[in-house]
């Protein structure tokens, strides 16, 4: 549990917003825990806060705005919940909803966000695409977590280990999946603060009734007969597997991507200036790309109907796990980069040595 604040017997409650958040996202949770402190005696403090301290945030809701009184402080202990963001499903525009996260995930918000998570007395919680901030922001790598439905691919593309679940508890990180979620995270954590009778309170009081099992890391795991603390579904162990492979493989015809290549990827977050480096040898091809300063190597490059094909881990501007498939024309390079729901991101360069 969280300590609570003695002199004021309260657990206090920061709700990180960041424009373009989700309306729905934020205010459910906020109702739940302002509904069990008139239960419990005024067991918690809720406020909205930003990362930049006390404004008007503008929503992705036709543009409403809610005031925050308060800067996030990292430091504080309670609970730390940073909702998801609403905007255009399809497209790859400016209001598209990775866009807006994107841009909230290169705000000092994620700094912030992983102060809170190296803090003992502090849980972090998440609603839909707040978990994609994170994840997007390299705190959740190799953890698990829940988001949208249209976002799991995303979530395990930015490291983070996605488990289909309403609820995902991760001890300190708390998560939930789809929109109205932030009813189901809200009385969970009411419940796991203050226990049962309340949280029953506040869902008779709110005519609901919370969504599906809380997922753990604990207990058996599906289709074994032991007790296992390996429980994350088979779709997180899917979400990496193509992760997976050595540096190089047995390919038939090298020569045309063999070089050095400055490359343009124009993805919703902003464009990337890649440099790749490509050889080929003993029926071997390696590749390695220089992005942000960070040089990495291709993971499982193979060759399919003519395109080079590899996936490979970027760091900035958000981190992510980009599956490349491009073609070569002489000297010129063309082709995509897929990441989960983001829309495919064009690239072209063209080769300097």
């Amino acid at each position: 549990m969280i300590p609570i604040d003695a002199s004021k017997n309260t657990v206090t409650v920061q709700i990180a917003l960041f424009d373009g958040f989700d309306l729905l996202d934020a205010i459910a949770p906020y109702e739940v825990f302002c509904a069990a402190a008139m239960y419990a005696e005024n067991a918690f403090s809720v406020e909205f806060v930003t990362a930049e301290g006390p404004r008007l945030v503008t929503s992705g809701i036709n543009g409403l705005k809610i005031e925050a009184t308060g800067a996030l402080n990292p430091e504080r202990a309670g609970i730390l919940l940073v909702p998801g963001a609403s905007g255009d499903v399809e497209g790859d525009g400016p209001d598209s909803i990775p866009a807006i996260l994107g841009r909230a995930a290169n705000t000092d918000l994620t700094r912030l966000v992983g102060q809170a998570l190296g803090q003992k007395d502090i849980v972090v919680a998440t609603v839909c695409g707040g978990s994609l901030v994170l994840a997007m922001g390299g705190l959740l790598e190799g953890r698990p977590a829940v988001t949208n439905r249209l976002g799991m691919d995303l979530l395990g593309a930015a490291g983070a280990v996605p488990v289909p679940a309403r609820v995902v508890d991760d001890g300190n990180l708390v998560t939930g999946g789809g929109v109205t979620s932030g009813l189901d995270v809200g009385l969970y954590l009411v419940e796991r603060e203050l226990g049962p009778r309340i949280a029953r309170e506040v869902e008779r009081l709110f005519e609901f009734e919370r969504r599906g099992t809380v997922w753990r890391n604990a207990g058996m795991a599906p289709g074994s007969s032991k007790f296992s603390n390996d429980g994350a579904s088979n779709t997180a162990s899917e979400s990496t597997s193509e992760m997976d492979g050595v540096p190089g493989r047995k390919i038939g015809h090298p020569s045309a991507f063999d070089g050095d290549w400055d490359t343009t990827v124009v993805t919703p977050i902003g464009k990337l200036q890649v440099k790749l480096s490509i050889s080929a040898s003993g029926g071997l091809i390696r590749g390695k790309a220089t992005q942000g300063g960070e040089t990495v190597e291709f993971i499982s490059p193979e060759f399919q109907d003519e395109k080079l094909v590899w996936s490979l881990r970027i760091a900035k501007p958000i981190r992510l796990n980009l599956r490349f498939e491009v073609a070569v024309d002489g000297d010129r390079m063309t082709g995509v980069a897929k990441a989960g729901m983001l829309p495919a991101s064009k690239l072209t360069g063209k080769r300097i040595s």
